[in-house]
């Protein structure tokens, strides 16, 4: 059983394991007016995968930009994620991955702090992701810390821990880095004939929505190796609101307890929306515009694979779907009325994320409300690529002599801290 799949004992995989089912796969690095140019339907719509190996070319494995092994690590509230890959004619080529669920944040939004328990669990992972970067040759990372530990006092603590046991140096990055990334991470399969997109990332301490306008991206003649930059000019506005599956499942009672408050956590969530799509003018833009929703995270992948009834967590069935409103509802309310034991059967759930899921529809159920659309795209991808996208974007820039003023106008993104942003949570980017 590949180490991405939900349910079961997958995510209390031992050391030994591989890589999960991204690992052989080609990843083509997203242009300024994105890539995809499939339409919504009505109803599901289960693409062809986006990259399969059996589609990549020699050449495009072989003829890369450069010799360089990319390492990207996305360690959030929940899960710590790994993905090692080579740089290809198209973007980059995974050789290696790895994931689990380590639940570093567990009540970090009541105690404050980070648990010596889950500080455990998570470094045991680290030590996964250390060995596996260093067998694999590794010439160039980041490895990013998302909302556990930029909101928990003993955050800086833990990271100088990380480095001292496993040689790591993460990097906690501000809210608008992590909304910038996860863009760049999904944008190959964003709708280019939409005018706008909402691009969402429900992850398990905070959640980004992040508002773009594509008319801008196409003002570009021609794609060349700076537009794989370009996604982030279409930006009009973003927000970090301070909650995920963990931390709102948290506020409101254990999802074990039978009659869990679900309208509840609609409602507030759905109040904290409200201001953000008001004074972008979203709503408005969603009625009278051509708006494509792309969804990238635990929620969304998990709410595609119960509605397909897989038997098990597949990837390529996934990634890149159409998911009508309806029927996101639809599985929403057939979760609801499960049991925690019910929900740890669903082999798409499993017993890792049957107290999380209940939070994470709430979540899109008050995103559906506010922003009231037909469908929706499903991205099994986010932080991790868009991290090796920028990596090798940006060396693949300097390669080809792009003066130092003109990388700046690319927007390369910057390792901002969480105290730069600590009182930016939202705002449009100029």
């Amino acid at each position: 059983m590949a180490i991405g799949e939900r349910g079961g004992a997958i995510f209390g995989e031992q050391d030994t394991a591989v890589c999960d089912e991204t690992a052989g796969t080609a990843f083509p690095i997203p242009s300024a007016a994105c890539a995809s140019t499939a339409s919504p339907l009505s109803a599901i719509k289960v693409n062809p995968p986006v990259y399969r190996p059996a589609k990549v070319s020699r050449s495009d494995v072989t003829e890369a930009p450069s010799s360089a092994i990319y390492g990207a690590l996305d360690l959030g509230t929940n899960n710590c994620r790994l993905l090692v890959a080579r740089p290809s004619r198209r973007g980059f080529f995974v050789i290696d991955a790895f994931s689990r669920i380590i639940k570093l944040g567990e009540g970090v939004s009541i105690s404050g702090v980070l648990s010596e328990e889950a500080i455990t669990r998570t470094i045991e992972a680290l030590k996964v992701c250390s060995a596996k970067m260093t067998r694999r040759g590794v010439t160039r990372s980041r490895l990013v810390a998302t909302e556990a530990c930029r909101i928990a006092k003993n955050g800086p603590d833990f990271i100088a821990r990380v480095k001292r046991e496993t040689g790591l140096s993460l990097e906690i990055i501000g809210r608008e880095t992590e909304a910038r990334l996860a863009v760049s991470g999904c944008a190959s399969l964003i709708d280019k004939q939409s005018d706008y997109a909402l691009i969402f990332d429900i992850g398990g301490g905070s959640s980004e929505f992040v508002w773009l306008n594509l008319k801008t991206g196409r003002r570009a003649r021609r794609i060349s190796i700076e537009d794989r930059l370009r996604i982030q000019d279409c930006i009009e506005a973003w927000t970090s609101l301070p909650f995920g599956v963990v931390t709102l499942a948290e506020r409101f009672g254990s999802s074990r307890a039978e009659g869990f408050q679900f309208e509840d956590m609609v409602r507030f969530v759905q109040a904290e929306l409200e201001p953000f799509s008001r004074v972008n003018g979203i709503g408005a833009k969603i009625a009278s515009a051509d708006t494509h929703l792309l969804g990238t995270s635990g929620t969304v992948t998990t709410i595609a694979g119960v509605y397909l009834g897989l038997a098990e967590y597949t990837r390529a069935k996934v990634d890149g779907c159409w998911l009508s409103t309806d029927s996101i509802r639809d599985v929403s309310k057939r979760i609801a009325a499960m049991n925690w034991a019910e929900r740890a059967a669903q082999p798409c759930i499993g017993a890792e994320r049957a107290d999380l899921i209940l939070a994470g529809c709430a979540i899109m159920e008050a995103m559906i409300r506010v922003w009231p659309v037909n469908s929706l795209r499903v991205a099994d991808r986010g932080l991790r690529e868009g991290i090796l996208a920028t990596l090798i974007a940006e060396d693949a820039i300097r390669e080809r002599g792009v003066g130092e003023k003109n990388v700046g106008k690319l927007r390369l993104d910057p390792a901002l801290s969480a105290h730069d942003e600590a009182r930016a949570k939202s705002g449009p980017i100029l």
